[in-house]
């Protein structure tokens, strides 16, 4: 549970990156956005870590994660996907593609309850389209 809420933070960090044009892990921000001292300091060390793992992993790969999405969004291009949903995706793929420390059907499902709590009615099968289409070529390649 803590892990979704951790997930559901650094969503919301680079979704207000995202936002505001500014998704560089050389630009000086608040990987907390949104949250006040209180609930800052209500965090883990733990979550703390997890939390810029996940937002500056994602940053500093930015460029191949994008592309993953491109390449698996057939009918959807990367700037038309919805700033949550693209964040959303960022986030699993920097999981799923780069630092692969946690397991593909646990990255998946935390993607889509992301998408089911954050984002439209349907955009969580859109991004388990994505995701499990990713899943599924990576298994069959070694990766």
């Amino acid at each position: 549970m803590k892990r979704h809420r951790d997930r559901e933070i650094a969503v919301s960090t680079l979704y207000s990156l995202d936002f505001n044009g500014n998704l560089s892990p050389e630009a000086e921000f608040n990987p907390f956005q949104g949250m006040n001292e209180e609930e800052v300091a209500s965090l883990d060390e733990d979550d703390k870590v997890f939390i810029r793992f996940l937002i500056y992993g994602t940053l500093e790969n930015l460029e191949g994660i994008d592309a993953l999405i491109s390449q698996y969004s057939l009918n959807r291009p990367i700037e038309k996907i919805d700033l949550v949903d693209r964040n959303i995706l960022r986030i699993a793929f920097y999981q799923l593609a780069f630092s692969r420390d946690v397991h593909p059907a646990i990255v998946i499902d935390e993607a889509v309850k992301l998408s089911q709590e954050l984002s439209n009615d349907v955009s969580f099968r859109f991004i388990n389209g994505i995701l499990d289409a990713y899943r599924k070529d990576s298994s069959k390649e070694g990766k």
